[in-house]
């Protein structure tokens, strides 16, 4: 399964797991995090995924809120839907920390980039 998302909306995924072809991917907009941060990130992408199946997604909504999407392909009858939505709420709580500092780190990226913009002007 690929997904393709363009323009603004792919701007806004943080990180992802596909375990349909075992791979983790990181959004190089959000280089700048320190390791620990990336490392935390791939951690919670990848376990989701090998416990679940199907696509993980951790993106930022218009509101700049961190959120978790897991996608499974129509003939994926293993895929745990019922499971991932209890794991998605279990994630949200236990690093409501770290999801609230990359809301904050979010937030700034935009007014750098805004400013930029108007720079450019």
């Amino acid at each position: 399964m690929i997904i393709k998302e363009e323009g603004e909306s792919a701007k806004r995924v943080l990180c992802g797991a596909n375990s349909y072809i075992e791979k983790f991917f990181f959004n190089p907009r959000f280089q700048n995090l320190p390791e620990e941060v990336k490392e935390s990130l791939q951690k919670i992408a990848v376990v989701f995924t090998e416990d679940i199946g199907g696509v993980f997604l951790m993106q930022f909504d218009d509101e700049g809120r961190l959120d978790i999407a897991s996608i499974k392909e129509e003939d994926d009858y293993l895929y745990d839907a019922i499971g991932a939505e209890l794991k998605r709420k279990q994630i949200l709580k236990d690093y409501k920390d770290l999801f609230s500092k990359l809301e904050e780190y979010y937030a700034g990226l935009l007014q750098i980039e805004s400013l930029e913009r108007a720079g450019e002007s």
